[in-house]
């Protein structure tokens, strides 16, 4: 006498929750990312096939102390002017192959400040990054 089982059990597997899951999963990764933005004004900015990738040898920094007065700083060191830039930079950078500046000029700076500071750099052959806040 054959007993029989009163339940089988079924082996057949249902993916219908599993795209279900997928599906969620895809729409919250979707409303995430677009969420994501950086803070950033959009620029149309010019492109150039020549940028830096090396470390800045030395920094040059201009704070804005108020009413049109700036203070200069080549690494810690107060150089009074626009001129001590060129002199510190100089002295500094001598001997070193294709020298590095990296520029920190507080945001409420003159662009005309930067602007010289620029001019420093090209007119003594080095090249200069200008650095930002990430």
């Amino acid at each position: 006498m054959a007993i029989k089982r009163g339940s089988k059990v079924n082996a057949s597997y249902s993916a219908s929750s599993m795209t279900d899951l997928m599906f969620l999963l895809l729409i919250f990764m979707i409303i995430a990312t677009t969420l994501i933005n950086p803070n950033a004004i959009k620029l149309m900015l010019p492109k150039s096939a020549n940028q830096l990738k090396d470390k800045a040898i030395t920094t040059v920094s201009i704070k804005d102390n108020g009413s049109g007065r700036y203070t200069y700083y080549v690494e810690l060191d107060n150089v009074g002017s626009r001129e001590g830039i060129a002199r510190a930079l100089k002295t500094r950078l001598e001997g070193q192959e294709e020298p590095t500046i990296s520029l920190h000029a507080d945001k409420t700076v003159e662009w005309d400040e930067s602007v010289q500071v620029m001019n420093i750099a090209k007119d003594n052959g080095y090249k200069l990054i200008a650095a930002t806040q990430p």
